[in-house]
């Protein structure tokens, strides 16, 4: 609160972080101005590349992904507290952003912006997220079938995880998860 009405209030910048427990968390992380740096096939596939390596690196094991032209999202187990969540993501920003940097003749470029995170706590949202991510690019419009899509993890849990299973998550509605971004579909 405010000394003074005068006194300029105290405003975030960024999303608060609570990563002091371990959990399976939803992670969407997207570029400054939601800029299309990532959209070509050869850019997907380094995010892509990317994120897998930096969350085997960090311990996370990841249960569904989605990589888009300027944002991803994640669902994933810490390994213990989350609290390496941030050096993770930075990581991979710090080598994403320079290697794209590189490759567009801007080395001071500002690539990414910041990351939200959720605690999945209940298991209809854990589900429902899985949902969401692995039908990400559907419902951007990119493929009709979300196992078309090589920088997701659809194809991946189609093929590792029971048919039953598959059925069971994919029935989950996700409709009431806010995604604003729009993505560039020349992928």
């Amino acid at each position: 609160m405010p000394a003074s009405p005068d006194d300029p209030i105290p405003w975030p910048h960024a999303p608060v972080h609570r990563l002091t427990e371990h959990g399976i968390y939803f992670v969407t992380t997207a570029t400054l101005h939601h800029a299309h740096h990532f959209r070509t096939k050869e850019r997907l596939e380094v995010l892509h590349r990317g994120l897998l390596t930096v969350c085997s690196e960090f311990g996370w094991r990841l249960e569904a992904w989605a990589v888009f032209s300027n944002h991803y999202h994640f669902v994933a187990e810490s390994p213990g507290t989350a609290d390496n969540l941030s050096g993770m993501l930075g990581a991979l920003h710090e080598k994403t952003a320079k290697w794209v940097n590189k490759l567009d003749a801007a080395p001071a470029r500002h690539v990414w912006h910041n990351y939200w995170e959720t605690k999945l706590d209940f298991p209809h949202s854990y589900f429902a997220r899985l949902n969401y991510t692995h039908q990400n690019a559907v419902r951007h419009g990119l493929v009709k079938v979300a196992n078309d899509y090589p920088w997701c993890s659809a194809a991946w849990f189609e093929k590792n995880t029971s048919s039953a299973m598959v059925k069971s998550i994919y029935r989950f509605k996700s409709d009431q998860i806010a995604d604003g971004f729009e993505v560039d579909e020349a992928w």
